[in-house]
């Protein structure tokens, strides 16, 4: 065994290491190199790279793929660059935008990871002879009977698990990632010892294919329909103003609104269908119930049902945010996840993604996207009674 836990002397193991043009990746073919691999790197061109060529912080456009180049000649390995960019609109761009019409959070770096790069990506390896794929994820897998588990990563700053919680076992027993064990730091030290340009570079966004981070002007751009003006309604009924877009808002935001109120107001709910943006008070955001579909299970046994008590997991509903006690219940064709001590600010289309315990070293039990939540029974009641009013306009 070689220390990717494949058979065979690393001379005669061939590894495509996927190449963004970002520091992490380019470490990491950078070390396989040396411990003498016989590695292949490929960059995918995922969308329009003229308008990201001298854009900071983009990621698989333009300056992109001309460093990873630059790391690929440095490191003295073959490289590829692979257009992507019709596959990448249909499976991330255009989800992405339908999402955010029907009043969802989205998580396109979800999509792309299970589309992209771990199915098509993934497929390709395999056509060039590889005998894995290779990524400069923050997330340890390691060997577990005979298949492969998925674990956080050392650096808790870095953990990148919530966005790989629906990778299918089939690909994690193919992919490797050896930055799993290693800090930031550590990397950014490995590339200036390497000699590569990227060194220093700066991490790539999040989305990559959001120009400054405004998701508004894509949306609009794509699904015009999401900028239509309506109302800003009290969670009681009341109206209290316009607005120029659901798109501008997001389930949990208090600043921005754009309303005069004498109470703090935050965006509890997004009607789309109506375009009305729902307002109300903090405790009407409190969650301790949410559905999941989707459903990703990585256990060791097959998840058919559980008991009525149901599963003992830590549940993380925000990349930001470490993993929390929570319960785990499918039932009838339906998952849902009890949060022991509630969240706030819980959307539709976000993950949640579970855990074994709330450690470094936690194992990734899988997850799947939040369908929808339940919050306490007055919140549901109001609700409730929202969505059976007439569609006219209501005065305050």
């Amino acid at each position: 065994m070689n220390s990717l836990d494949l058979p065979g002397r690393p001379e005669d193991t061939r590894i495509v290491v996927a190449m963004s043009g970002g520091v992490d990746s380019s470490v990491v073919a950078g070390l396989l190199k040396q411990e003498g691999y016989d590695v292949l790197g490929v960059t995918l061109q995922l969308y329009d790279h003229g308008a990201a060529v001298h854009r900071a912080g983009s990621c698989c456009a333009g300056q992109d793929i001309d460093d990873a180049r630059r790391v690929a000649e440095t490191l003295g390995i073959p490289h590829y660059v692979l257009d992507y960019e019709e596959r990448f609109r249909k499976a991330v761009i255009d989800p992405f935008a339908a999402s955010y019409v029907a009043g969802e959070t989205p998580i396109p770096c979800v999509s792309c990871n299970q589309t992209v790069k771990f199915a098509d990506l993934l497929a390709t390896a395999r056509e060039l002879g590889a005998d894995a794929l290779a990524t400069g994820h923050y997330i340890r897998s390691k060997q577990n009977g005979a298949h492969r588990a998925l674990y956080r990563p050392v650096d808790a700053d870095r953990d990148q698990s919530y966005f790989l919680f629906a990778t299918t076992q089939e690909q994690i027993d193919f992919l490797r990632f050896p930055l799993g064990g290693l800090s930031k730091p550590a990397v950014r030290e490995a590339a200036e010892a390497m000699g590569l340009s990227v060194a220093t570079k700066q991490d790539s966004q999040d989305i990559c294919f959001v120009p400054q981070g405004k998701y508004s002007d894509i949306i609009a751009k794509l699904q015009p329909a999401a900028a239509n003006p309506g109302d800003i309604v009290h969670i009681d009924g009341r109206v209290l103003g316009r607005h120029e877009g659901i798109l501008h808002y997001t389930i949990g935001q208090r600043r921005g609104i754009g309303i005069a109120s004498g109470e703090p107001l935050y965006v509890v709910h997004l009607d789309a269908e109506r375009a009305r943006v729902i307002v109300g008070p903090r405790e009407a955001l409190q969650t301790h119930k949410i559905f999941l579909r989707d459903f990703n299970w990585l256990g060791d046994e097959p998840l058919v049902a559980t008991a009525p008590e149901g599963i003992e997991v830590f549940a993380k509903v925000r990349s930001t945010r470490p993993p929390r006690p929570a319960v785990l219940h499918r039932r009838d064709g339906m998952t849902w996840v009890e949060l022991v001590d509630g969240e706030s600010g819980i959307a539709p289309g976000q993950a949640c993604v579970l855990y074994s315990d709330d450690g470094n070293h936690a194992r990734v039990f899988g997850g799947g996207f939040i369908e929808r939540s339940e919050r306490d029974a007055e919140a549901e009641a109001m609700l409730s009674r929202l969505a059976a009013m007439p569609a006219q306009r209501q005065s305050a």
